[in-house]
């Protein structure tokens, strides 16, 4: 019989940073264009952060989807 080890391992951590944005509500509430321009924008304002993760959620309302996204990211001195 065979028996292991367990070893200890190191865990790298890091501050994670998010944003979320959403199209105005009402008509047009729905376009995936016009949000992904808007969190680009937003993503390029940030300056030298390093992506981690976008999600993109969806509501549904009287005007249809109302589409949302949040930005999970970090910044290089951190």
């Amino acid at each position: 019989m065979q028996t292991q080890t367990q070893t200890e391992t190191e865990t790298e951590q890091w501050t994670a940073y998010h944003f979320s944005q959403a199209n105005p509500a009402g008509p047009g509430c729905d376009s995936a264009p016009a949000l992904l321009r808007r969190v680009a924008d937003s993503i390029e304002d940030l300056g030298p952060a390093e992506i981690q993760d976008i999600v993109v959620h969806s509501e549904v309302t009287e005007h249809g989807n109302w589409l949302s996204a949040t930005v999970y990211y970090h910044l290089p001195e951190d």
